[in-house]
């Protein structure tokens, strides 16, 4: 599995501390962060899912902890629009470069408003998807939101 990728590049030229986690993917887990977390040996809570969204018809991605649900309507309400819904996977893959399972928030090939869910600074570090199927970033989450100009709100359902 190639240690380098879009994702990671970016959190080293941003000058981000950050660990790799690698582990085998399972598509057909009922959670994919749930089989991450459990591989990794991370709480679920601590493993954080990156959502492609559509915010008022725009895209968005919403980074939400693996362990529930996200609030759409909460979602919205950080992004400041009325409404979010879900991307379909082929124009997430389409806009983001990665492959679903494998989407990171860091080094997309648009940049989009990001929000993180408020749990994130909970922890002394959280999971991100590293940009590939199979890879996590551990890094603090506030340079996660720094390094995405991202906003800190509460989105769970």
């Amino acid at each position: 599995m190639a240690q380098a990728t879009r994702a990671t590049k970016m959190l080293e030229q941003a000058g981000i501390a950050f660990s790799l986690h690698s582990y085998d993917y399972d598509p057909s887990a009922d959670s994919i962060g749930r089989a991450a977390a459990e591989a990794i040996g991370a709480d679920p809570g601590q493993v954080f899912k990156t959502l492609m969204v559509l915010a008022d018809g725009k895209p968005a991605c919403v980074i939400a902890p693996s362990s529930g649900e996200v609030s759409m309507k909460r979602a919205a309400a950080a992004l400041g629009v009325k409404s979010a819904a879900m991307m379909k996977p082929a124009e997430a893959e389409r806009l983001t470069g990665y492959k679903v399972g494998g989407i990171s928030p860091f080094g997309q090939m648009k940049r989009v408003p990001v929000v993180i869910d408020e749990t994130a600074i909970l922890w002394d570090a959280i999971f991100i998807n590293g940009g590939q199927r199979g890879l996590q970033v551990r890094l603090a989450a506030q340079d996660a939101a720094q390094a995405l100009g991202a906003t800190l709100a509460d989105i769970s359902a």
